[in-house]
């Protein structure tokens, strides 16, 4: 998938474009440069980029804006640049749509391994979809709801599958393997982040409330991931 990939970076530093660019091209990846955040959304729907690197701060537009922006019309993996590094930061980057954040400064080495985990998880997804697809006469068939393959990270419903981080796959794994059971946040936190780098709670809520989003969309008349007030979350499966 890194052979010929295309890579849209929006950030407004030219060094630190071209500095990415270079480790893209070098990584054997096409690259389209541009600085602000209107342009951005403009180069999603001109070129369908595999993968967009995005600039939190950028001109005319900034990076939560372009998130909204193109997740209206692009399912496309997302990494935000930052270099603010609080929480609501990241919180309003990942509730905006970004699949993940890389704090400024990086290494440029790291960025290109996160961009390549990204494509490989995309490239599995749409394999997966295309082979599940289910022939018309066994559509009425019975199956369960939510189909989960561990090995390539992917979660379908009815034989599409949802366009989830890899964060929210392990939430949403994890809750659809114990239907019923009420997690606590700090429990799905363990679930979450197996290296422990965040420990808050709101993070939590951040992704349940995105995972909810991406749930509605197959399933607008469902309730799956319930609120238990005071402890956390359970996972109720759609009638069939």
């Amino acid at each position: 998938m890194d052979n010929n990939a295309h890579i849209l970076v929006v950030e407004d530093d030219v060094k630190i474009a071209a500095l990415l660019a270079d480790y893209f091209v070098a990584a054997g990846m096409r690259v389209t440069r541009v600085a602000d955040g209107v342009a951005a959304v403009e180069a999603v729907r001109a070129h369908a980029p595999d993968l967009m690197v995005l600039d939190l701060m950028l001109p005319s537009l900034d990076g939560i804006g372009v998130c909204r922006a193109v997740r209206a019309f692009s399912a496309l993996p997302i990494i935000m640049l930052t270099a603010r590094v609080d929480e609501i930061d990241r919180l309003l980057g990942l509730e905006s749509g970004a699949d993940d954040y890389v704090c400024k400064p990086f290494s440029p080495r790291e960025v290109v391994a996160r961009v390549r985990a990204h494509l490989r998880r995309a490239a599995g997804m749409a394999q997966l979809a295309a082979a599940a697809a289910p022939a018309p006469a066994a559509a009425a068939a019975w199956a369960p709801p939510f189909q989960v393959d561990r090995e390539r990270m992917c979660i379908t419903h009815g034989g599409a599958a949802l366009a989830l981080t890899p964060v929210e796959f392990r939430l949403l794994a994890e809750l659809i393997a114990n239907p019923g059971r009420v997690y606590s946040r700090q429990q799905l936190l363990d679930c979450a982040h197996e290296d422990q780098r965040d420990n808050n709670d709101r993070t939590v809520d951040s992704h349940i409330k995105n995972i909810r989003r991406k749930l509605a969309a197959r399933l607008p008349e469902a309730d799956c991931l319930q609120s238990v007030y005071g402890v956390g979350y359970r996972f109720e499966p759609p009638p069939l």
